[in-house]
């Protein structure tokens, strides 16, 4: 277990105390507290009536979470602003965002990338470190390691970081905080919260990296404002991040938004995850370069070249990114078909790249979207890996303000 905070049998901490009395993985847990403060959270400053009016509580249970949450030093009212109505001043809400802080860790084959943020997910300190073994024990050495490099940059600020998110690949189990498969790691049945407790006592809330980002923008970006809106992520893999009527799906097993997978690409070619015909056969980077390299007969040949063989008008090099383009046009038509989204966003990696497989992608959608769910917006957003590991934060943010990381700790 880490020296940088190691717990004790008591559960408190060695340093100073955590502020404003708050403890490792826990935030004030009654029902209504909870609730308050995720829509101040993800919405402050907000006057309490509109909390009031959005979350179905009485003015009277708001004001006592409020009452509690001010006195946990977690929100503070702003200063008195009058409403356009006549009446009592307006008092808008606000999460005191660095009362308490969070780790973000997303795990990667050959990376591992690390930020420490506040409680509204805004980075303070990001570290990125090249990964040399993918075995767990090797990775959760890693983590640990990386978690008390970001609570030495944080210095003072340290004592309140109450939890961190770890998020790799693959199919998680976040209540058990078992990574169940991932066929990039290699792995299968993986207790990684367990083996991270082993070496550090920082409360560890496991996901899966594509549900991570999926949270950071359910609470933090376009979800604010949306009923429903899917992540479409492009990269070394393909994922997709589902949130539906006000909940990021997680599925009963650990295991949902697997777009990757889907059959949709040529029953001939075998996935990483030892099928046939997966999209990730076709649309991932990787996929895109082998076929490339192929038709160039170069097995040397980079992605940068390959890139810039396609923007220079090169056949076969443009032909591979947009027959990625119209598989991923036809699986997000499917997940369009399915769920309806008011909105999709297309991130990852490979999005620096849109302008080669985006026309096909969106002449796919719209050839097999069926009727009104067409009607969803596409927005192509290039994530940095910093996002990422913010995705990680967020959801450790999450299941703190949920009291789902004191369950585990």
């Amino acid at each position: 277990m880490s020296d940088a905070r190691a717990a004790r049998d008591d559960g408190s901490t060695d340093g100073a105390p955590v502020a404003s009395g708050l403890e490792w993985g826990r935030l004030p847990t009654a029902p209504a507290v909870t609730t308050v403060l995720t829509e101040i959270l993800k919405r402050g400053p907000i006057p309490r009536i509109e909390v009031a009016q959005r979350t179905g509580l009485s003015q009277t249970a708001v004001t006592k979470a409020v009452a509690r949450l001010t006195e946990q030093g977690l929100i503070s009212a702003h200063d008195h602003r009058r409403s356009a109505a006549p009446g009592r001043p307006v008092q808008p809400l606000s999460v005191q965002a660095q009362a308490a802080l969070a780790i973000g860790i997303t795990v990667r084959v050959d990376e591992i990338f690390g930020v420490a943020t506040t409680l509204r997910a805004e980075v303070l300190q990001s570290i990125h470190r090249p990964l040399a073994s993918t075995v767990p024990a090797a990775v959760a050495d890693s983590v640990a390691t990386m978690i008390d490099a970001l609570l030495a940059e944080l210095g003072p600020d340290a004592e309140r970081v109450l939890g961190a998110g770890v998020a790799v690949s693959g199919e998680v189990d976040s209540a058990l905080g078992i990574v169940r498969t991932s066929p990039r790691l290699n792995w299968r049945d993986v207790p990684l919260r367990e083996l991270i407790h082993e070496r550090h006592g920082l409360p560890v809330y496991v996901d899966n990296d594509v549900r991570a980002l999926s949270i950071a923008e359910e609470w933090f970006g376009i979800g604010v404002d949306t009923n429903s809106f899917a992540i479409l992520t492009i990269g070394a893999g393909i994922g997709c991040g589902l949130y539906v009527n006000g909940d990021v799906v997680a599925g009963d097993h650990g295991v949902a938004g697997e777009i990757g997978h889907l059959p949709l690409g040529p029953s001939d070619l075998l996935c990483t995850c030892g099928r046939h015909g997966c999209v990730e056969t076709v649309a991932s980077s990787s996929a895109i370069i082998q076929a490339i390299r192929a038709a160039k007969q170069d097995p040397l040949l980079t992605m940068r070249e390959a890139v810039a063989l396609a923007r220079d008008g090169d056949a076969e090099a443009r032909g591979a990114f947009e027959r990625a383009g119209s598989v991923l046009g036809l699986a997000l038509a499917t997940v369009a078909n399915l769920v309806g989204p008011g909105s999709i966003l297309v991130a990852g990696e490979s999005v620096t790249n849109y302008d080669l497989f985006g026309v096909r992608l969106r002449e796919a959608f719209e050839a097999h979207a069926f009727g009104s769910a067409g009607d969803c917006t596409i927005v192509a957003k290039s994530h940095t890996f910093e996002d990422w590991a913010r995705g990680s934060a967020a959801s450790a943010i999450q299941a703190l303000v949920e009291g789902k990381l004191a369950a585990q700790s």
